[in-house]
């Protein structure tokens, strides 16, 4: 190793401008100055930063120089090499040139070179690699394009290093950044890593046996979601890495190393610097941009309700709940995604508190995608909510009015048949009729007194004829004041 660095050295200090030009252009260092600021800036390149690929587009610029027999090897911009790392620098003290031969823009200051991150040549890398908007992060500057991560020999575990500098712009943004919490700032720089896929915006996807260093330290990664369900595998939250707290935050350069498992399935990694939102922020930026009007979620309901001529069956009304299927309690921000075919809202709060703590982005009601930017909040149900404080479900009618639903009393509170108390001689207000006949002009039926045994019943029929016998004068009252005929109570 000693040997190729003293090599490189020799072949540096034997390169013209132009050729300096390119090595420093090829890594994205500064191309401009004098011929000794070319060649301290290339040394310095050689003894910190040099990797396999820049010793061999060192070789190959000094075999093309010479004429030597390598020369007759292929342009390295046709062959598959590591890609320079284009990061975001600051444009209005720094300005973007041109590799000369290659085409590709470089930019002039704060340039980064990858090692161990690949790429296919240019005819065939045609796409790019593309990952998923994340509604919790916004994109400030993107320091590293998705790249393949390439394996460097036959092991099944991999190690890919990248080393890069962050601007002055991006360093000051992450210091004068609020903190979420202590020690986590909301200007980060942030690692995402996908399934290298063309066809399609990717998601977050970890390869397995992940680990991230940063300088000399390793970054925590997400750990697997337990399972109670047998059978059924841990899932692990596949989320952007954060990288900012274990950074140097200077001048100096920042050396981070992906290990991963190579088993078959390609991955890229990106880096970014991003602005993590908070659900409260989310919140409020869907009421400003997202609110359907009234009108609009009328005519929706008219449509919904619209009679079908292929159907037998008129659909006259459809029942909404006003209550959040999510946490059982009454809508606050009712909202649900456009490509929702439900009226049914969710409460937006809850919504995006959940996606927080774990993104799903799924329809609690038809269990669909409902991304953030699908969003929206329905203006005429806001609208009842405010004015429908009694009712917990409406019923929308095809003019696209509705009318509050009220939950009906239970029958058992409200009885329709009259109820007998006993020990009483006034039935709720029916009395018997002299000729001993009900209301309706029947024959009461027959209503025995439960309260009396039957061994006093016969001692007083008894004592009563004794008396009939005895005297014929008025006779005493009754000690049961119930005639042996009253009106039914159903």
């Amino acid at each position: 190793m000693a040997a190729e660095l003293v090599e490189a050295k020799n072949m540096v200090m034997s390169f013209r401008v132009s050729d300096l030009q390119m090595l420093l252009g090829f890594v994205g260092r500064s191309k401009s100055g004098l011929k000794h600021e070319l060649v301290t800036r290339a040394l310095q390149l050689v003894q910190f930063d040099c990797s396999p690929e820049v010793f061999k587009k060192i070789k190959e610029l000094y075999e093309t120089r010479y004429n030597k027999k390598g020369s007759e090897a292929a342009p390295a911009p046709h062959r598959a090499e590591a890609l320079p790392l284009h990061s975001s620098y600051d444009r209005g003290s720094a300005v973007g040139r041109t590799l000369p031969g290659a085409g590709i823009d470089y930019p002039a200051l704060y340039g980064k070179y990858l090692n161990g991150l690949g790429r296919l040549p240019p005819k065939v890398a045609k796409a790019e690699v593309r990952l998923v908007k994340l509604p919790f992060y916004t994109t400030l500057d993107e320091l590293l394009k998705p790249t393949e991560l390439v394996p460097q020999n036959n092991e099944k575990l991999q190690e890919s290093p990248c080393i890069f500098a962050l601007t002055p712009r991006q360093v000051e943004l992450i210091r004068n950044s609020r903190e979420l919490q202590p020690g986590v700032k909301s200007v980060q720089v942030v690692l995402r890593i996908c399934y290298t896929d063309t066809s399609s915006p990717q998601e977050d996807q970890y390869p397995p046996n992940i680990a991230v260093k940063v300088n000399h330290s390793y970054c925590s990664v997400p750990g697997y979601y337990p399972s109670n369900k047998p059978g059924v595998e841990p899932k692990r939250p596949c989320r952007p890495i954060n990288l900012t707290h274990l950074m140097y935050l200077s001048a100096a350069t920042n050396r981070i190393t992906v290990t991963w498992g190579n088993y078959g399935k390609s991955y890229s990694v990106g880096l970014y610097l991003v602005r993590q939102m908070t659900s409260a922020e989310l919140l409020q930026r869907l009421k400003t941009i997202g609110i359907k009007h009234p009108e609009l979620c009328k005519a929706l309901v008219k449509e919904k309700l619209r009679l079908d001529p292929d159907s037998e069956i008129a659909t006259t009304g459809v029942r909404v709940s006003l209550i959040c299927p999510l946490v059982k309690m009454r809508l606050s921000v009712p909202c649900r995604a456009e490509t929702c075919a439900h009226l049914q809202c969710f409460d937006a709060v809850f919504y995006l508190q959940m996606n927080e703590k774990k993104p799903t982005w799924m329809c609690p009601v038809c269990d669909k995608p409902a991304p953030y930017d699908q969003l929206i909040i329905d203006g005429l149900l806001s609208k009842i909510l405010t004015e429908c404080e009694d009712a917990d479900e409406i019923e929308y009618l095809v003019d696209g009015s509705w009318c509050p639903i009220r939950a009906e009393k239970e029958r058992s509170c409200s009885p329709q048949c009259p109820i007998l108390v006993l020990g009483s001689s006034d039935v709720n207000g029916l009395l018997p009729t002299p000729n001993g006949t009900g209301e309706n002009g029947k024959a009461p039926a027959d209503v025995v007194d439960l309260t009396l045994d039957s061994s006093s019943s016969e001692e007083d029929d008894e004592e009563e004829e004794e008396e009939d016998d005895e005297d014929e004068g008025p006779q005493p009252k009754r000690r049961c004041s119930y005639e042996k005929g009253l009106v039914s109570a159903c």
